[in-house]
């Protein structure tokens, strides 16, 4: 009991000093080492590419972990309730602010007393929150470093249609066309070439390329230097590639040199060549970057 200033008694309420709790404090470090160690399996797991099932269950374990450790230490580590004190008057006097700030002082004694389980409980939240930027980071994907001036056709690569079928010197007819990929890039977005079959006997398109077109087979890249659009059709009788976006032209026996349209520049050729058992092979890649013309420029 203790006498206050103005008159009256005031007994402050004991509060409990919770000690001896070793075994709580390994299980609310236990679970924010679970949580840890969640957090990290999330991030290896978004490393190596992914899995929805995978994912959501370390989530789960994440936040339990968490929200475990949280509410043990809470219910178990500091000074228990209730506390109740009658009062009179609203106006608190002096000797009450005392007994409030020294009960508030051995709360925060009785966190303050356990240091290891508020850097375990830190680790745990700052390992999730970091693990949280690993989706964001990933959806920017890979930098593209040289990846966007060069194509995957290569020497030797066997020239297949659509439906992966091999293309022969019979394939075509004179004035026929197909789009073509390498074997072993079926339906290639950068792969897609334009195979078009201009004439019966070789055709040189510029100096340099004499070999580059073998019993009149041409091959351009099918991505329009404009814009990227699908170069889909070919004029036979102007001999011309037809882009059907903005309409750019290009002459096939000149390299696809742009003769009308937005296109800055001509359609990347690929040199072809006849094997020993008809099939039609690039001698080697395309010589420059594909699709729109700001890749030349920028290299």
């Amino acid at each position: 009991m203790t006498k206050v200033e103005g008159g009256g008694d005031f007994t402050p309420p004991e509060v409990e000093i919770v000690e001896g709790k070793r075994g709580v404090e390994l299980f609310v470090a236990l679970a924010f080492v679970v949580s840890v160690l969640a957090s990290i399996a999330l991030a290896v797991t978004f490393v190596l590419g992914g899995q929805p099932q995978i994912e959501g269950a370390l989530l789960f374990v994440i936040l339990l972990g968490i929200g475990v450790g949280m509410v043990a230490w809470g219910k178990y580590l500091v000074p228990q309730g209730p506390y109740s004190q009658e009062r009179e008057v609203l106006k608190s006097e002096i000797a009450e602010r005392q007994a409030f700030l020294a009960s508030l002082d051995r709360g925060q004694r009785q966190i303050g007393r356990r240091p290891f389980l508020m850097k375990m409980m830190g680790a745990a939240i700052g390992v999730f929150g970091l693990v949280n930027l690993f989706p964001f980071l990933r959806s920017l994907g890979p930098q593209p470093k040289k990846a966007l001036y060069t194509t995957p056709w290569k020497k030797g690569a066997l020239l297949v249609d659509a439906n992966g079928s091999a293309v022969t010197v019979n394939t075509l007819e004179v004035g026929g066309m197909v789009t073509v990929f390498p074997s072993y890039d079926v339906g290639g977005a950068i792969s897609q070439t334009v195979l078009l079959r201009a004439a019966n006997t070789a055709i040189t398109t510029r100096p340099g390329r004499e070999t580059w077109g073998p019993q009149g087979y041409l091959a351009y890249s099918k991505l329009c230097t404009h814009a990227g659009c699908p170069v889909g059709l070919y004029q036979e009788l102007t001999q011309q590639l037809l882009c059907p976006c903005h309409q750019s032209l290009f002459d096939v026996l000149t390299g696809a040199n742009p003769v009308f349209g937005p296109a800055p520049r001509p359609l990347p050729q690929l040199p072809l060549y006849v094997d020993s058992s008809g099939y039609i092979r690039a001698q080697a890649g395309y010589d420059q970057p594909v699709g729109p013309g700001f890749w030349e420029r920028g290299a």
